[in-house]
């Protein structure tokens, strides 16, 4: 008699499986820690499975978070994904997330890198969440901050938004239905909506922070690429920055921007802590 085979069912993996990411023992760090925010509906550990381990390497204490549940929703849900949630709910659990990173390293700053939605979040973090300090930008709590094909002015999904828009005319409600579905990170992304006109209306930085902004021409989801570039303000430092003039030949899309062998070294050169020295001194 044949016995039945059973087959365990595979658990998804988590960022803490990655080496040397979320070491939350109590220690002193002898570089500034990373924080990794994920964008929408793309879990921690698909985003940043190559980043991280680039930086561990480098000798980064590296952290990343899974933000974005609804309360509320049942977190199995295939409708409560990751990144679905309010961004300015998400840029508070970042935060509290931060706290949790500089109490275990003894690390007064942070740096941050963020893909799409994640760019967003850390602005909103960096404006109204404690990232940075109005009255002394040398107590920010964040010192940088690198985006990868971040929806920092918003975007048009492509085409999707034009669609949206005329079905939103014939009478359906767009913006009510993916709120009740997947969340409200989706509508607050798009262009010209009152999340992103809130989030840019006094400029796109803070002072004391080096921005790096990254985009590819060949992005589908942040869209117009060029969307996600920044304009410095008083005190900050931007750097936008194509990744085809850094490797003219890649063909990286928005989900490649974690991935591809030239983003990776654009960030860790735009993490090297004697940029500071500088650019903000």
């Amino acid at each position: 008699m044949i016995g039945t085979i059973r087959h365990a069912r595979a658990q998804p993996k988590r960022v803490d499986d990655i080496a040397g990411v979320n070491d939350f023992r109590r220690r002193s760090v002898r570089r500034r820690p990373v924080v990794l925010v994920h964008g929408t509906w793309c879990s921690a550990y698909d985003t940043w499975h190559t980043m991280a381990p680039a930086l561990v390497e480098r000798g980064y204490p590296v952290f990343a978070l899974d933000y974005g549940h609804r309360r509320g929703y049942d977190t199995t849900n295939v409708f409560n994904m990751v990144g679905g949630a309010d961004i300015a709910e998400s840029a508070r659990e970042l935060a509290g997330f931060v706290e949790r990173v500089v109490a275990v390293t003894g690390s007064e700053t942070v740096d941050l890198v963020g893909h799409s939605q994640g760019g967003t979040v850390a602005h909103q973090y960096l404006k109204f969440n404690g990232g940075s300090n109005a009255n002394d930008p040398t107590r920010n709590r964040v010192r940088s901050l690198v985006t990868l094909g971040a929806t920092n002015h918003g975007t048009t999904y492509g085409n999707k938004q034009i669609v949206g828009a005329v079905v939103e005319k014939l009478g359906f409600p767009v913006v009510g239905t993916t709120d009740a579905t997947v969340g409200p990170s989706y509508a607050q992304q798009l262009f010209g909506s009152p999340f992103i006109a809130a989030l840019n209306e006094h400029g796109d930085t803070v002072p004391g922070v080096r921005y790096t902004v990254v985009a590819t021409r060949f992005d589908t989801v942040s869209t117009p690429p060029k969307a996600t570039f920044l304009e410095p303000g008083e005190g900050a430092v931007v750097t936008n920055l194509w990744l085809q003039d850094v490797a003219p030949d890649s063909t990286a899309g928005h989900m490649e921007l974690t991935t591809d062998r030239a983003a990776v070294g654009v960030v860790l050169n735009a993490l090297d802590e004697s940029q500071d020295r500088r650019q903000l001194h």
